[in-house]
């Protein structure tokens, strides 16, 4: 069994990463730097990072000067999915929405010091039990503060620096970390949600991480990072975001993610492969810390290659995750032990920063208690159009072949996987 996190619940998977993949593509850092979005963004698709977009992040977002540290971004979308459910059908019968909107505080505060933080409104965050209706809130969003400095001369580059943030894999520069990319794997809409890793997103917006990295002549990434319950001082890293979803997610004491990676550029060409890690011990019932912990201990190796030469921009990434299970505190569950295993890939195109195309794979399954028949698999097709450096516009299909392991009768009720596919139309804008 798998614990199911409150990020993991209501709003579809695509909204989530429209949202949160934008968190750095900011306005502001334009302003700071001077630089037009191609300089930092591949193409300037986001999230997909630069190589000089990666060093304005690793040396803490302090390239530039100060300037007004304040943007907005809003997503109005039209999903189109059948559902079952006609009072659940206001995200996806495919009706025009406004989605989300995110206020942004980013940017430089000394020069070694900066960072951003994103306050999100959901439009549709919950859906009333009673009478259907949806209602909005507003909570914490990614948040990422660092002091860095960096060592440069003729024979050695050291960036290094800490980091402070609320998600997993957030400060990750590379699009190949499971907060950025390559692809989100889906909860479906339909039958077939909710079993992913839990460095996949599991722990966004619940916790506080402290870290220090180091990035050795643009060639070798480490860093260490500790994360605990963001709570006390570190509450308003996850204000408002269990006001509708129950309480927060408590972890026992300090638990450890580490991160290498393995990076070279030549040319117009540069690629990254990469090792990662989480363990980490959560109370499964937040009001009860006398309770045996879940244990969860995330492996994970992923890689990017990127082609950047104007007007082309080529950018390659995949990730597997495989993650042991070891639940302690589920007295129902037969067998303590269980792995989940995710993969996903993602190859995008982008030409003269304004036309591109994107296909995105994706494969999750578990074994014993979280067996093959939750297997989700598909495939995500896009296309999109940036007619103004802050404005794209977006159609996306996502195909499923298998959902709980099947491709027919998927939740005994006849309902089949290709039912679940969706088709999505977005507008995103920021200024």
């Amino acid at each position: 069994m798998k614990v199911s996190f409150p990020l993991l619940r209501g709003v579809w998977f695509l909204s989530i990463l429209l949202a949160a993949g934008s968190a750095q593509a900011v306005p502001s850092y334009a302003r700071q730097t001077g630089q037009n979005c191609v300089a930092c963004h591949a193409g300037g698709q986001f999230p997909e990072l630069t190589p000089y977009g990666r060093m304005f992040k690793l040396t803490g977002y302090t390239i530039g000067q100060r300037t007004m540290p304040l943007s907005m971004m809003g997503v109005l979308n039209a999903n189109k999915v059948k559902v079952n459910d006609p009072a659940e059908g206001k995200q996806q019968d495919g009706s025009p929405i406004f989605n989300t909107a995110s206020l942004f505080i980013a940017g430089k505060i000394s020069d070694n010091i900066g960072g951003f933080a994103q306050i999100t409104y959901n439009n549709y965050d919950a859906q009333n039990s009673d009478s259907g209706k949806w209602t909005g809130h507003t909570g914490a969003d990614n948040m990422d503060f660092r002091y860095a400095d960096r060592l440069i001369d003729a024979n050695r580059d050291l960036v290094y620096g800490v980091t402070l943030h609320n998600n997993p894999t957030v400060q990750d520069v590379w699009m190949s970390a499971p907060a950025w990319g390559p692809a989100t794997v889906p909860g479906s809409t339909g039958s077939g949600g909710g079993l992913l890793p839990i460095l996949a997103d599991g722990l966004g917006q619940q916790v506080a991480g402290i870290g220090a990295y180091a990035y050795w002549n643009r060639t070798l990434y480490a860093e260490l990072t500790g994360y605990r319950t963001g709570n006390g001082i570190f509450s308003f890293m996850t204000q408002g975001v269990n006001n509708d979803h129950g309480p927060q997610t408590i972890l026992k004491g300090v638990n450890p993610y580490w991160r290498l990676a393995l990076t070279h550029e030549w040319g117009a060409h540069n690629a990254m492969i990469g090792l990662s890690g989480l363990d980490v011990k959560i109370y499964p019932d937040p009001t009860d810390l006398s309770t045996p912990t879940d244990h969860y201990r995330d492996v994970g190796l992923d890689a990017q290659y990127q082609y950047l030469l104007d007007p082309h921009s080529l950018t390659a990434q995949a990730s597997y995750i495989h993650e042991k299970q070891d639940l302690e505190a589920n007295l129902a569950a037969t067998n303590p032990a269980d792995t989940i295993d995710s993969l996903r890939a993602k190859v995008s195109y982008v030409y003269h920063a304004k036309y591109g195309a994107s296909l995105s794979y994706f494969d999750v399954h578990g074994s014993t208690n979280n067996n093959p028949d939750t297997a989700t698999r598909g495939w995500t097709p896009e296309i999109f159009w940036t007619p103004l450096q802050y404005v794209r516009i977006g159609l996306q299909y996502t195909q499923f072949n298998r959902v709980n392991g099947l491709s027919s009768n998927t939740d005994g009720a006849g309902r089949s996987a290709r039912d679940d596919n969706s088709l999505l139309l977005y507008v995103w804008g920021a200024f």
